[in-house]
């Protein structure tokens, strides 16, 4: 019984993931959902500025330190490891529930880009993040990223294993494709008003310092051979002169 509650619980955190990603897609777009990145509750300018500040930093706060190995150690003191990473994705899925549910608007307008080419040039970088997001969990292991692979594991009974270092496609590019999709696809805006910068700049800003959280936790597990990729292959940008001819060996 335990393992089948183990496995449904990682199944539900995963399908509750699921909605908040596909609802983020339709909150930064404008599309389809009820509320947007546009279209929140309505507030004064002041108010609307501290919430929504508050809800990226809540996000924020528990998507980075619950990544951390420290407390990865101290957690699983209270949860089972097979579902630590479930509990995880399930927790960081209800932050960006709330975020959507109370963020207000705050409409003034920074830019709006009427030209039809341009403007469907910014349509098409903003789904090609997207697309660029979700490939990229693809190309490590999407279903350990998110704990699917944690609990079917704990439900076959068997231990769970670390999976090696590998480097696929998009991998060999830049060390964190995911991130740069996220990037594109909050920034590739043809009409930007305020409440969209505010998400855009703060998103932003935390991708960049959680990276160099990652990175150093990264270099702690893997040692030389993170280094060395390092060395090889930029962080976000795929900038030619950074790259050397030698493939990056596989582990």
């Amino acid at each position: 019984m335990k393992r089948y509650l183990t496995l449904g619980y990682g199944a539900a955190s995963y399908i509750v993931f699921v909605v908040a990603f596909l609802y983020a897609i339709g909150f930064v777009g404008n599309i389809v959902v009820p509320r947007t990145v546009d279209h929140g509750i309505a507030a004064p300018i002041g108010e609307a500025a501290a919430v929504n500040a508050v809800l990226l930093g809540l996000f924020a706060v528990q998507h980075s330190v619950m990544a951390r190995p420290v407390f990865k150690r101290w957690w699983t003191r209270f949860v089972p490891p097979s579902i630590e990473r479930s509990t995880y994705v399930w927790l960081s899925s209800v932050a960006l529930l709330l975020l959507y549910w109370q963020w207000r608007t705050m409409p003034a307008l920074i830019w709006d880009v009427r030209q039809p080419v341009a403007r469907l040039t910014l349509w098409a970088l903003f789904w090609l993040g997207w697309a660029m997001v979700f490939a990229s969990t693809f190309m490590i292991n999407h279903f350990d990223l998110f704990g699917l692979r944690q609990v079917y594991l704990a439900w076959r009974g068997k231990p769970y294993t670390e999976l090696d270092f590998h480097t696929h496609l998009f991998y060999r590019l830049v060390r964190h494709p995911l991130m740069l999709g996220f990037i594109v696809a909050f920034w590739a805006a043809p009409t930007m008003r305020a409440g969209h910068l505010l998400f855009a700049i703060a998103t932003t800003a935390y991708i960049l310092i959680a990276l160099q959280l990652e990175e150093r936790d990264l270099v702690a597990a893997l040692g030389d051979k993170y280094r060395e990729y390092r060395r090889q292959v930029p962080m976000l940008l795929p900038l030619p002169h950074r790259h050397t001819t030698e493939t990056i060996r596989q582990s």
